[in-house]
């Protein structure tokens, strides 16, 4: 089947890795083990979430202005939509943030799915949002990420997993990898591969 759209996680896929997650989760008095940041704050009480939602706005704009892509991201995004191919992001970040990083670097999305949105990653509504929104089928979108949560999001949409293995941890992720790529360019090769 061919792939019609790949969904691509921002931070650490197209752009180089920025936040330092176990620095957020200190500043904000949660321990290092206390999971996923957003999850944690849930569980806040409204003081303690306000608080947290400034330091982390700190940080993301933080992460905005001080991007770089990752070698090879502008190109392979220019490549997939002059192929035809839709284009989105799956983020657990913030949408403004998102286009932001696009206006810094001169990138097109054909639609972006942040945390605002509906249920964050590892669920799979963010991909079955932006398929919907593309009109494709999950088994026809690729979901490119450099996360646990990006691999598991796909498989729960029924999408294709691929694992950007540019990080230390990436030999404990792949195994809930369709795909590995070393690469953000080697999407270019898979896609007419699929």
């Amino acid at each position: 089947m061919a792939i019609k759209a790949v969904i691509f996680d921002l931070d650490g896929t197209i752009t180089k890795p920025f936040f330092d997650f176990d620095a957020i989760r200190q500043e904000m008095g949660l321990d290092k083990d206390a999971g996923p940041i957003l999850e944690a704050m849930e569980k806040m009480t409204p003081s303690q979430r306000k608080r947290a939602e400034k330091i982390l706005h700190f940080h993301e704009q933080m992460a905005v202005a001080k991007s770089r892509l990752n070698a090879g991201a502008k190109k392979t995004l220019q490549s997939l939509r002059k192929a035809g191919v839709c284009v989105g992001i799956l983020t657990r970040n913030k949408r403004r943030n998102v286009l932001a990083v696009a206006r810094r670097h001169g990138l097109k999305f054909d639609a972006v799915v942040d945390r605002d949105d509906g249920p964050v990653k590892p669920d799979g509504f963010g991909v079955s949002e932006l398929c919907r929104r593309f009109n494709v089928k999950p088994q026809e979108a690729l979901v490119v990420g450099d996360y646990l949560f990006d691999l598991l999001c796909a498989k729960a949409a029924g999408a294709v997993a691929v694992l950007l293995t540019n990080h230390h941890r990436a030999e404990e992720f792949a195994k809930h990898a369709d795909f590995t790529i070393e690469k953000v360019d080697q999407v270019l090769q898979l896609v007419e591969r699929v």
